[in-house]
């Protein structure tokens, strides 16, 4: 066979076969890869809005939570109530140059969102006690802020001398003869959509 005949000879069949399925190979192989990547981005993104959105919701509660009403602005009335899917408390309201006042807020989980609602600021005791009523049996009129969806359940605890204890209604009074025996703390619990571990934050009660 002459050098112009070796030249001319292109692949065989056989050859084209095997080099198409290592290409084929190749090819299923690195989209399963590409698909992997894709997915956990995009898991990773969705967790990443979950946790956000959760953030910004447990800042403003302890915005709340470090601006309760000092327990002598208002009596013997409860300044919070916790207890599985809902918080009511009394926040103090500083405006400059405005008298001090107070406010009713309550949180609420229903049908998987969380929601905020403020009444208006008021200094009249009476209508305090109306502002409170209204917010434990949700006729407050006030518009509700929706902070995060997708919330299964929430659970809080009180910090209390004897260390934590399950929220079930009122904020425990402080004992005649301990003025400090006041629950210092609370901790709140968030399960959210497609998570069995739950999120929590605990914060200082401020004002008491």
């Amino acid at each position: 066979m002459t050098p112009t005949m070796r030249r001319a000879r292109g692949f065989t069949l056989i050859e084209l076969l095997v080099a198409i399925s290592i290409l084929a190979i190749v090819a299923v192989l690195g989209w399963r890869g590409l698909d992997g990547i894709i997915r956990s981005r995009a898991a990773l993104t969705a967790t990443m809005e979950q946790t956000r959105g959760l953030q910004l919701a447990f800042a403003q509660l302890q915005s709340d939570c470090a601006n309760l009403a000092p327990q002598k602005l208002i009596g013997t009335r409860t300044i919070l109530s916790a207890e599985d899917g809902r918080i009511t408390l009394v926040r103090l309201v500083l405006t400059e140059n405005e008298a001090t006042r107070v406010e009713v807020v309550s949180y609420r989980v229903r049908d998987g969102m969380l929601t905020r609602r403020e009444s208006a600021g008021t200094r009249d005791l009476a209508q305090l006690d109306a502002m409170w009523q209204a917010a434990n049996s949700d006729i407050d009129p006030a518009a509700s802020v929706a902070l995060k969806s997708g919330v299964q359940r929430m659970a809080m605890r009180f910090w209390t001398t004897q260390g934590w204890v399950q929220a079930a209604g009122a904020m425990p009074a402080p004992a005649p003869a301990a003025a400090n025996s006041a629950p210092s703390g609370l901790e709140v619990s968030m399960v959210l959509d497609g998570q069995e571990v739950p999120m929590t934050k605990s914060f200082l009660l401020g004002a008491l």
